[in-house]
């Protein structure tokens, strides 16, 4: 106890007697961690969460939502409780605690402390106030929390976007007394209130649940703000309006926010989308949603879904935009893979191994990152890990990645996702790595990379975050950006590479078939000419954006492109993509192995003559990019 001892003039411990000091003090134990180890998660189990006092140190709350995203809330400074909350309010409000540099603590046994704290109403009281002053810290944080998004995508998506279903807000201030509120909500017909103070920021919302809860417990005439719920779903006024319907369809009491710039714009109700006649995507991605198993979500992949796909059947036939169509795809599939990473997770726990000990980002690459898949797709996928290299748990650490990769990777497999015959994926040392480590590796590349290495940057170059903590791949991103725009070395290793497979079109408009069915590979031959050049050409500009039409966009914006070229390109990717798509979906029906191969022979003249057009705009694609191959070139 002696060790102990200096504690008894600090404060709050200042407060106990000598018997309750020996109470708590008693089973207390030193703890370490170091930077980036978790010292509670939210995953934990609540039979197994401690009690510290911050000894040293610097941690961070962490809140995880429901769309991967890690929100940090606070940061825990040496003298702060942790863990106290979260057994108070028995679990209801879960959060993860990390420490962000090497942290000490005093841990408790918590039936002790909370026995003390029953006891002792000054020491409670002062323990009560350090979670009030939490509790505002989450409030200050949660309202700031839509003011960013990676969702943001100006071009149209599909023919609807929130913003053209979207009806004007009913804000409330948060001072207004429930009784208000009340009223309010019967004048104006309308579900709920935004809950703001300068009628832009959302502090939360109050409905009719709400305001009942309140009159239940004669508290209406206290102010709204203490009955709001503060964690409101939400969407951009960009973002297509599938999700939000998914959303509605089984909370339809509710209203969904409508945000541009983190302030709202309007508001989203089961009544905006009477219109609406296509329930079949978010039927099917709120399953996957509340899916708990792997066997559940592989019913509900796009290859063995055959609701799916004769939705995007349905899709093709509106004339929508093949490239909209493969996004459509793509966060299906995303949806996908993060339920799998949850669950996974989830196993992890049950089987012993815990939560997560540090950070980590699951990334996405090559096509899925890009947002360009169709049904016929392998694995690219990878993992970014918070530096602990110097933590001296780094074997077990090193073991729990490994174990849950192969887990996720295992997973996507069995839904339909197979195995990347070049190994990439999360369950690869090479494609998992530290922070730090990606930086060292981005460098190697650079510097030394040989044309075995071309096609692993090449799909590395496109990797998006989907689950985890999204700053890891932000800040590579940003990384990667700086370090491929000034290496001239390195865009003409790629420029090589890239005119090593030539569009196969003839001067003549001939096509050139391979074999004796004379079949095209749309991916290889055609739609990964038009991906790569415009890759490259981003890189030289310094566009952080990955999606094919999006870097075009970005381009034409920068004038590096002219528009009616910009259009030319979106055109032929349009046609090469909704081949695949096509071509996909006769192989499912049909019972035939996924691919990318298109029969020449059996097309119709005009389909002929459509691709050949695609075609004659990837190769003068490739051509411009030859042509600048050829003057630069240092290789």
């Amino acid at each position: 106890m002696t060790e102990f001892e200096l504690f008894k003039k600090q404060y709050p411990f200042d407060l106990l007697t000598e018997e309750e000091f020996q109470e708590v003090f008693g089973k207390a134990v030193v703890k370490e961690y170091s930077t980036n180890e978790f010292i509670i998660h939210e995953d934990q189990s609540d039979d197994t969460i401690d009690i510290h006092f911050l000894v040293s140190g610097l941690a961070n709350n962490i809140m995880h939502r429901s769309n991967g995203r890690q929100l940090s809330v606070r940061y825990y400074y040496p003298g702060d409780l942790v863990g106290v909350m979260i057994l108070l309010t028995s679990g209801e409000m879960r959060f993860s605690v990390q420490a962000l540099e090497p942290v000490k603590t005093l841990c408790f046994e918590r039936e002790a402390f909370l026995k003390v704290m029953s006891n002792n109403t000054q020491f409670s009281k002062v323990v009560m106030d350090g979670i009030s002053h939490l509790m505002k810290s989450l409030y200050d944080e949660i309202k700031y929390k839509s003011s960013t998004t990676d969702e943001q995508d100006d071009r149209e998506l599909y023919k609807k976007r929130a913003d053209a279903f979207m009806e004007p807000p009913t804000f409330i201030h948060p001072e207004a007394s429930i009784e208000k509120a009340a009223r309010m909500l019967q004048q104006q017909k309308i579900e709920a209130l935004i809950v703001s103070e300068d009628q832009k920021t959302m502090l939360g919302m109050i409905g009719y649940a709400e305001i009942l809860r309140a009159y239940f417990e004669n508290d209406h005439r206290n102010p709204v703000k203490a009955y709001m719920g503060e964690e409101a779903y939400e969407i951009n006024q960009q973002e297509f309006i599938y999700d939000a319907l998914s959303y509605l369809k089984h909370h339809p009491t509710e209203i969904i926010p409508v945000l541009h710039k983190g302030f709202v714009v309007g508001i989203l109700r089961q009544s905006s989308f009477f219109t609406i006649k296509n329930s079949v995507y978010f039927d099917l991605t709120y399953r996957i949603s509340n899916a708990t198993n792997p066997e559940e979500i592989k019913k509900l992949s796009p290859v063995y879904n055959e609701r799916f796909q004769q939705f995007v059947t349905s899709l093709i036939r509106e004339n929508m935009f093949a490239y909209d169509i493969a996004e459509l795809i793509t966060n299906y599939n995303d949806r996908i893979h993060k339920q799998i990473v949850q669950i996974a997770e989830d196993q992890m726990i049950d089987e012993g191994f815990g939560p997560p000990p540090i950070n980590y980002c699951f990334l996405v690459m090559g096509s899925e990152g890009r947002k360009e898949q169709a049904f016929s797709t392998d694995q690219d996928n990878g993992m970014i890990l918070s530096d602990y290299s110097h933590s001296k748990h780094k074997t077990r650490i090193d073991e729990y990645f490994l174990i849950f990769a192969k887990k996720i990777n295992r997973m996507l497999d069995e839904c339909g996702f197979p195995y990347c015959n070049g190994g990439i994926m999360a369950k690869e040392e090479k494609w998992r790595k530290q922070k730090s480590e990606w930086h060292g590796i981005v460098d190697s590349w650079i510097e030394k990379m040989d044309a075995e290495e071309i096609r692993d940057f090449t799909i590395f170059m496109d990797f998006r975050p989907i689950f985890g903590d999204y700053s890891l791949a932000y800040d590579l991103k940003k990384y990667v950006t700086k370090r491929v725009q000034k290496s001239l070395n390195l865009h003409q290793l790629l420029m090589k590479d890239t005119l090593r497979f030539r569009v196969p079109v003839q001067p003549f408009g001939r096509i050139s078939g391979v074999g004796k069915k004379r079949t095209l590979n749309l991916k290889k031959s055609a739609i990964m000419q038009i991906v790569n050049a415009i890759r490259i050409y981003s890189m030289k500009y310094g566009i952080e954006d990955i999606n094919t039409v999006n870097r075009l966009e970005a381009l034409a914006e920068q004038e590096r492109f002219h528009p009616r070229d910009v259009e030319n390109a979106k055109t032929a990717l349009h046609r090469l993509m909704l081949f695949r798509l096509k071509e996909n979906l006769r192989q499912l029906k049909d019972n035939e192995t996924l691919s990318n191969d298109l029969k020449l022979t059996q097309m119709k003249k005009d389909e002929r003559r459509s691709l050949r057009e695609a075609l004659i705009i990837a190769k003068r694609l490739q051509q411009v990019l030859e042509l600048s191959y050829n003057r630069n070139r240092v290789v």
